[in-house]
């Protein structure tokens, strides 16, 4: 099986460097709209360099990471050299706010697709991609896709109308987290703590606790009971949280996510 990526920015190219690592590299192909770009990845992971062309010519499955206002005009412009293959490809795309359908349709034909959402932690092995398959994937495809995202993470079959809003949480979210440390640490450092130690601290801490919420299985509002004593320091924290909406700050954001991928067709 050969793979290529058109598009290697910071998704496809997380996704890239988790493939190099369950596949042979040089059955990889990188395809970017700067070169430069794809040239220091495949450096990086073994892999070759292409142009759009050549993966759409020659790559049993074919990773779309371009944004979805490009989608359109890039498979358009691929039809001819898909429609002429013996064989069909296995398209992947990773745009938000496009269905199955979406991309069919773009291509030209019903190809066997995959859409994905995954998340940038998919790089170091400990992603969360979230997918759905066409009628048509064959369980070939199906297996060859699965194997090549093995080091990525977690690989977690969704129903596609659910696609979106999942993303809003474990795609968008790594976004609000980061904020979320880096405020943690700013809280910090106006205490008084060296800068370095108070990002550390908070990301090691927010890495414990989400280990532990995952692997206990108890509810997070019992985590967080179990923390906060009576008339204690994190429940005084709690509240100037509360008085600052936070819940409502991070429903929101989720919401406006996606809403907002729902507005990308």
């Amino acid at each position: 099986m050969t793979y290529g990526f058109i598009g290697t920015g910071n998704m496809g190219g997380a996704l890239a460097r988790a493939a190099a690592q369950a596949v042979e590299p040089k059955s990889i192909l990188l395809a970017n709209r700067t070169v430069d770009k794809s040239v220091v990845l495949s450096e990086a992971i073994g892999a070759c360099v292409a142009d759009n062309e050549s993966v759409a010519k020659s790559c049993d499955c074919i990773f779309l990471g371009v944004k979805p206002q490009m989608m359109a005009g890039l498979l358009q412009s691929l039809q001819p050299i898909l429609a002429a293959r013996d064989s069909q490809p296995l398209l992947i795309s990773m745009a938000a706010g496009l269905n199955i359908a979406d991309i069919q349709r773009m291509a030209g034909h019903d190809y066997p697709t995959i859409r994905i959402m995954p998340n940038t932690p998919c790089a170091i092995g400990e992603g969360l991609t979230l997918y759905a398959c066409s009628d048509n994937v064959t369980p070939a495809q199906k297996e060859a896709f699965l194997h090549a995202m093995s080091c990525s993470g977690i690989m977690e079959p969704l129903d596609e109308h659910l696609i979106d809003v999942g993303s809003a949480v474990a795609g968008c979210g790594g976004a609000y987290v980061c904020l979320f440390l880096e405020s943690l640490a700013d809280g910090a450092v106006a205490c008084g703590l060296p800068r370095d130690k108070a990002r550390r601290y908070a990301a090691q801490m927010l890495k414990g606790n989400a280990q532990l919420a995952l692997q206990s299985g108890e509810h997070t509002g019992a985590m967080k009971d179990a923390i906060c004593s009576p008339g204690g320091t994190t429940i005084a924290g709690v509240r100037a949280l509360e008085e600052g909406g936070f819940r409502a700050a991070v429903m929101n954001a989720v919401i406006a996510a996606y809403e907002r991928t729902k507005e990308l067709k």
